[in-house]
């Protein structure tokens, strides 16, 4: 079988197993979000922490649940890094430094999941399940929970209230995330994945050299890295390592997974608001961009241009011989257009367009599909965006839903689509003008300023993902990717509640005639062309410096 047919029959086999599942599970997630009856290990919960599930909050209380929750998390996970050498468990590695330790409690709170360390090198069983595992679980029902709130928004009137926090968390961990995640792990441990909490072996290679060998809970953590787009590997390789990723199958699986949530969300948005060819139309431009992304890098890999991947006969630095070329194009555009950042191949050695198309993905703020949640909060504020300038064009106020987006949403909406855009391009130049990345990059020219910008947007846009020629274990970077990972993550959180409270509070309006049909085909046209052209005019000047200048010099 040639790699082209190779390649074809597992986008397909990938694209129907995502279509089989999306009608059910969507329908799954909003009853368990609709649902007035808890369980019994969800009342234990409740009790323990003292929440009440029943209480309906406004849109300020709601951002002070998810606030207070993830400055705690925060702080917890800190404190676990700096006295792992006192934990059991602790493999003997020593507590990490304040700066890291910083650096990797927001990565993971905030679900981007960077790392600027050696998991096998540097972290413990407990810091590895007790403190990263746990908060893969939890930043993704967060990001679930504020998607859910904003749904209500466009489903409730008159009332101003979007659910309770607490429920949300708690049903997103207990009722999707826990149960998937334990299947995938088992089904991961049949295909050769490690799940054990065994010492460190010492081992005699080929060479006669010696090697320590860190075994762990790979496969659990493996699960839920990729089912709630966290992308924090349990090894430095991450998902090319053997140990988390053994086979075709396995590779497959994790896409899979890393997928369904995002793409089944829009079917749950539908069924919410009462209408699910509006969530048709949302998945429809998530799946346009997605598959035009896959292309794209898939057609200019296998091209490999450039003299070094012409004289190889392919682009295979980097890359997996088990994978090959098709299988890494597909998990890394999937995981740059989800905020994952797991990797089955390494980036920075991919052509200068093909990392283009990657730093696009997270450009677009990972909304095709997006991460756990924060795709469709994401696609539904681009979508706002859309009817507004829609309503501009015709001379008609604009409704989505609806409700009438004046101009309290559309100073939320527009807030939102600034936030990551600033974050990255002045991160970035502060970056380059202190010289710490330039001090900090593998490579010069093109090449190496593209390190630093992809640095900056995946923590910008809580992808995790990396360049992996840029030297991001320093103080200045630790600290200031920190910064972007939790203002990235939660300022647009703030805007996100903001307009679900001010929906909310609205009375729908009728539809007349002139209503702008949002469950069309047109709409998702011009929900994709609003999309590209507003990270187009935000992005080209940086991508033209870097990825587009480097291709086109090949």
């Amino acid at each position: 079988m040639s790699p082209v047919l190779a390649d074809v029959l597992q986008v397909t086999a990938l694209i129907v197993a995502l279509a089989l599942v999306h009608r059910p599970f969507g329908d799954y997630m909003a009853a368990v979000f609709s649902s007035r009856k808890h369980l019994r290990v969800e009342k234990w919960i409740y009790r323990a922490v003292g929440a009440n599930p029943d209480t309906e909050m406004r849109w300020p209380a709601y951002l002070r649940g998810v606030l207070a929750f993830s400055a705690v998390s925060v702080l917890f996970l800190y404190l676990i890094l700096r006295i792992q050498d006192r934990l059991p468990g602790s493999l003997g590695f020593a507590a990490i430094t304040p700066d890291q330790a910083f650096n990797t409690a927001a990565s993971f709170t905030s679900n981007t999941n960077w790392q600027s360390y050696s998991g096998e090198a540097d972290m413990g069983h407990v810091a590895q399940t007790a403190g990263l595992a746990v908060q893969n679980f939890v930043s993704a029902a967060v990001g679930i929970a504020v998607a859910v709130a904003l749904v209500r928004g466009f489903a409730r009137s008159r009332i101003g209230e979007l659910g309770n926090f607490w429920a949300d968390l708690v049903r997103g961990v207990v009722r999707i995330l826990i149960p998937i995640s334990v299947v995938a792990a088992i089904v991961l441990v049949a295909t050769g994945a490690v799940q054990n909490f065994a010492g460190i072996d010492e081992i005699t290679t080929v060479t006669g050299q010696t090697q320590s060998i860190s075994p762990g809970a790979v496969a659990s953590q493996e699960a839920i890295k990729d089912l709630g787009t966290n992308g924090g590997g349990y090894f430095n390789a991450n998902s090319s390592h053997p140990f988390e990723n053994p086979n075709g199958f396995s590779n497959l699986l994790t896409i899979f997974l890393l997928l369904v949530i995002p793409f089944s969300l829009p079917r749950t948005f539908g069924r919410m608001v009462g209408s699910v060819k509006q969530g048709y139309a949302i998945v429809a431009a998530m799946a346009t961009i997605w598959f035009v992304g896959v292309v794209l890098v898939t057609w200019t890999e296998f091209a490999h241009p450039g003299t070094a991947s012409q004289l190889a006969g392919g682009a295979m630095e980097g890359k997996e011989q088990r994978f090959g070329e098709g299988a890494s194009s597909l998990f890394a555009v999937s995981t740059t257009m989800t905020s994952t950042g797991s990797v089955n191949s390494f980036h920075d050695s991919y052509s200068g367009l093909s990392g283009g198309v990657l730093l696009l993905g997270m450009m677009l703020g990972e909304i095709a599909p997006g991460g756990v949640g924060s795709g469709l909060y994401g696609m539904l504020i681009m979508a706002v965006i859309a009817v507004f300038i829609a309503g501009l064009m015709v001379g008609r106020t604009p409704e989505y839903l609806g409700k009438k987006i004046g101009t309290r949403q559309i100073k939320y909406a527009a807030c939102y689509i600034l936030i990551t855009p600033a974050l990255v391009l002045i991160g970035t130049a502060v970056a380059m003008a202190t010289g710490n990345g330039e001090s900090s990059m593998t490579n010069t020219g093109a090449h190496g300023f593209s390190e630093v910008l992809y640095a900056y947007t995946s923590a910008s846009n809580n992808n995790g993902s990396a360049f992996a020629g840029f030297g991001a274990n320093t103080g200045f970077h630790n600290t200031a990717l920190g910064l972007c990972m939790l203002l990235g993550r939660f300022l647009p959180m703030v805007f996100v509640l903001a307009l679900a409270g001010s929906l909310a509070e609205q009375k729908p309006v009728p539809e007349t005639g002139g209503t702008l049909r949002t469950d069309k085909p047109l709409f998702t046209g011009l929900l994709v062309s609003t999309i590209m052209i507003i990270t187009g005019l935000t992005f080209f000047p940086a991508l033209a410096l870097g990825p587009l200048a480097e291709g086109l010099a090949a």
